[in-house]
């Protein structure tokens, strides 16, 4: 039996709860969470506000780079106990979870230069361990060496549904269930196909298929593994 703290990287599709499930495992734990899809969506932001996104969704890929190593992207706990991401010391947790960000970060996550400068963010996050990070490519290029590794899965329809309902209740009424399906799609084609880091799952990663899991389910059945190989286990509020 392992003992002390150890990285969990968590991969798996989009609309899979990757980071409610993520944000619940750290919390239970006392470790840190590091949301990598968020660093991806900030800079897609950065580059949608800047001008380095067109209106047909091509990235000015020559010049983006001119400017990445200005981009700051930090998070912060607010009062309520949620993580908030920063860009430039700027809350912009609302904004890169519109539509109109994740039609883009596709297009942004597959350029190398990107994904160097994230893992370089992100690996800088887990000298001590203690970490759960959550993504696309966690497990098999972030840290390689994780002592636990998770694949998220669900069924499209399952997915969409997730994400529809999500913006559904921050307020967005105009996208329809049809567009986000959609977009889900596109995602999950240009994730598993750029030359760089593809979505895969990891050799040595246990799948979890949550189309029908509960998050109780789903951290009871992470406590079936952590407490037998690492001597851990998430304890969740009361109110949780």
């Amino acid at each position: 039996m392992a003992s002390g703290k150890i990285i969990i990287a968590i991969d798996g599709y989009s609309s899979t709860g990757k980071s409610s499930f993520a944000k619940l495992v750290a919390k239970g734990l006392g470790y840190i969470y590091a949301d990598s899809g968020a660093l991806y969506r900030a800079i897609t932001y950065f580059a949608y506000t800047n001008g380095f996104i067109d209106e047909k969704g091509n990235v000015d890929k020559e010049n983006l780079q001119k400017v990445i190593m200005n981009i700051t992207v930090s998070f912060r706990t607010n009062k309520k106990g949620e993580s908030r991401t920063l860009l430039n010391g700027a809350d912009v947790e609302k904004q890169i979870r519109t539509l109109t960000v994740s039609n883009s970060v596709s297009r942004i996550a597959e350029i190398p230069y990107v994904r160097s400068f994230v893992n370089m963010q992100l690996r800088s996050m887990a000298v001590d361990k203690g970490l759960v990070m959550d993504g696309r490519d966690i497990g098999t290029a972030v840290f390689p060496n994780a002592e636990l590794k998770i694949f998220m899965t669900a069924s499209e329809q399952v997915r969409a549904m997730r994400r529809f309902k999500e913006l559904q209740e921050k307020g967005d009424k105009e996208t329809t269930f049809e567009q986000v399906l959609e977009n889900l799609r596109k995602r999950d084609y240009i994730d598993s196909h750029r030359e760089t880091d593809p979505l895969t799952r990891a050799k040595d990663a246990i799948e979890l298929d949550n189309s029908s899991m509960t998050m109780e389910e789903e951290i009871e059945w992470l406590n079936k593994i952590l407490l037998p190989n690492f001597n851990l286990k998430v304890e969740l509020d009361k109110e949780e």
